[in-house]
């Protein structure tokens, strides 16, 4: 008796050839994977490099370029550093043509063919007084003097406006005051709003000789022959008296007609060249004017 053998089911070649190319597909897929992701991580990995590279390079030319040029940054700081010190230079000078410790009356070169009046103040082109007001006045000031505040009531002396225009374009004009600056610089700026005036002395450029104060026009930086001075005071212009015009004091007399005359005596000055001359010459004409000194 033939026993019967029972038989798997043969597969078809095609069946067989499906499940190997199944097999064969899962098999290979990992690899597949790798090859296909593996030039973009090379990429990946090269563009960072390069951009490295790159930073690494932009600093290095950085720093050469900073090392090869130190002489242009070194010098420039020189420059930077001197620049200051010129306009300081400058105003040193500057200052120095105006103000000298050894004479503080000393005035800048007169870059011009004027000649030079020397005006007195107090007395000569107006009369101040303090406090009560007197009855006539024309303007008032009030400088802080040792911490105190003053009122100081001031008349002008009748043709003071007319005088200043006349010297004005034709002459340097300097007001020469015993004042202190305090007062006089604010009577100065109320009487000459016009800026005829070109400088200004006061109490520290007088020389103190016997309790007076003195005018020393020797140290004024200008020819004596080419100045006047007016001044109601004979002591101020002691030490060159042929320099100056005497002038009667003036208070409160509003018929004065003294620097009227002054303003004749400056139109007709130019045929004269020494001006002490032409001084000479007018106070010797003008009985008027005081030839003694005020003791």
């Amino acid at each position: 008796m033939v026993s019967k053998i029972k038989r798997t089911p043969t597969k078809s070649i095609k069946n067989c050839r499906g499940s190997q190319q199944r097999r064969h597909q899962h098999r290979k897929s990992p690899k597949k994977n790798v090859v296909s992701t593996a030039p973009s991580a090379v990429v990946a990995s090269i563009n960072k490099s390069i951009f490295a590279c790159h930073r690494r390079l932009i600093k290095l030319f950085s720093k050469l370029a900073r090392l090869g040029t130190p002489n242009r940054h070194h010098k420039g700081y020189k420059i930077l550093e001197k620049a200051p010190e010129q306009p300081e230079a400058e105003n040193t000078v500057r200052r120095a043509l105006v103000f000298d410790n050894n004479n503080p009356a000393r005035l800048p070169p007169l870059n011009s063919p004027k000649r030079t009046v020397i005006l007195d103040l107090d007395e000569t082109l107006i009369h101040s007084k303090t406090d009560p007001p007197p009855d006539q006045f024309d303007f008032v000031v009030k400088p802080r003097i040792d911490s105190e505040m003053l009122n100081f009531y001031v008349l002008k002396r009748p043709g003071v406006d007319e005088l200043l225009a006349a010297l004005d374009e034709r002459f340097e004009v300097v007001v020469f005051t015993a004042g202190l600056r305090e007062y006089a610089s604010l009577v100065l700026d109320r009487l000459d709003p016009n800026a005829v005036i070109s400088h200004r002395l006061y109490r520290d450029s007088c020389k103190e000789m016997d309790g007076k104060y003195v005018k020393d026009l020797s140290g004024l930086g200008r020819d004596l022959g080419r100045v006047v001075i007016v001044d109601d005071n004979p002591n101020a212009y002691g030490l060159q008296p042929e320099n100056a015009i005497p002038i009667r004091p003036f208070t409160d007399d509003l018929g004065d007609n003294e620097l009227r005359r002054l303003i004749e005596f400056f139109e007709g000055s130019d045929s004269f060249d020494d001006m002490r001359e032409a001084v000479k010459q007018f106070v010797a004409t003008d009985p008027k004017n005081p030839t003694t000194l005020i003791e």
